[in-house]
């Protein structure tokens, strides 16, 4: 299978190189320092599941010299989505797909108004995962899933063969059924534990320890869940206690994404988790006061450290 992977970061440099360590041909889209790295060393990948140096790769900066794809894999942050899609239009246009790995549920939209709504799969990936120094990724743990599924009227035959490169490579990969509320199962618990481990700058471990933090967490994760049920998403009666108890499985040690990134000053991607959920409450009519708390206090941090 062709494979591109935008953006080598912790989720696309873990998935895209196991499906390169197995075999199928991958190219990688970095760029500075850690592009430089990975054409220099390869793609150094330091797991629990096992360690890996991927050099059987094509490592660029161009994605415009890359040939047409079975499948893009789209790892870029969420507020690079849309600039992103435009520049990998060309890759799919002969009929392969998208597959957007970003947080929250505005991304396939998003992708599927620039390249077509019939070339876009949904994807989901369940891995804490970062660039430890250039070209090389650690991944914390051992969790490391995806799941991906067509829409519908997608290409449900692309979303099949693509988990089976996935399972070939020894990847944990599920088919949705109904990747929409897969997507939205995702979305409810990191928002949540997002919000709460950046607003509190602390990790998983100390949000579930303190009464306060783990009673914001859980009320939190039901305002997104009540307001997804309010938005015709079938998410399970129990899902908030099975939730909660996923928070209490995970490493005391994770810290989220956004949490890393409010650390290092860099953008966050709030708008797309705390702030969605805020936008479309607004949109339905409904209160979720935690979430808009943790969104106010994380949005004057949005556009990364002030200098």
């Amino acid at each position: 299978m062709r494979i591109a992977v935008i953006g080598a970061g912790g989720v696309g440099g873990y998935f895209g190189g196991r499906l390169a360590q197995a075999g199928h041909d991958v190219t990688f889209v970095a760029r500075g320092a850690h592009l430089a790295a990975l054409r220099e060393r390869g793609l150094v990948i330091e797991s629990g599941l096992g360690a890996a140096t991927i050099r059987a790769a094509t490592f660029t900066d161009d994605v415009a010299g890359i040939a047409p794809c079975d499948v893009v894999m789209l790892c870029v942050k969420l507020w690079d989505v849309e600039s992103a899609a435009t520049q990998i239009a060309p890759l799919v246009a002969r009929g392969g797909v998208v597959i957007p790995f970003q947080n929250g549920v505005d991304a396939p939209d998003i992708v599927g108004r620039v390249v077509g709504p019939a070339h876009v799969l949904g994807g989901i990936a369940y891995i804490a995962a970062t660039i430890r120094a250039p070209g090389a990724i650690a991944h914390t743990g051992t969790m490391a899933r995806l799941v991906v599924g067509a829409f519908a009227g997608g290409d449900a035959a692309a979303a099949a063969a693509f988990c089976e490169a996935c399972a070939q490579a020894g990847i944990n990969v599920e088919l949705a059924s109904d990747i929409r509320r897969a997507l939205w199962e995702k979305f409810c618990f990191l928002s949540a534990m997002a919000g709460c481990t950046a607003a509190a700058r602390v990790p998983v471990g100390d949000v579930r320890g303190d009464p306060d933090l783990r009673a914001a967490f859980v009320a939190a994760l039901t305002e997104a869940w009540t307001l997804g049920r309010a938005r015709g998403v079938p998410l399970a009666d129990d899902y908030p206690a099975k939730q909660t108890a996923f928070l209490d499985s995970l490493p005391a040690t994770m810290r989220s994404s956004m949490l890393n990134d409010l650390v290092a000053g860099n953008r966050l991607e709030a708008p797309w988790l705390s702030g969605a959920l805020v936008r479309m409450a607004a949109e339905s009519g409904i209160a979720v006061p935690v979430n808009a708390t943790l969104y106010a206090a994380l949005k004057p941090h949005i556009g990364g450290a002030r200098r």
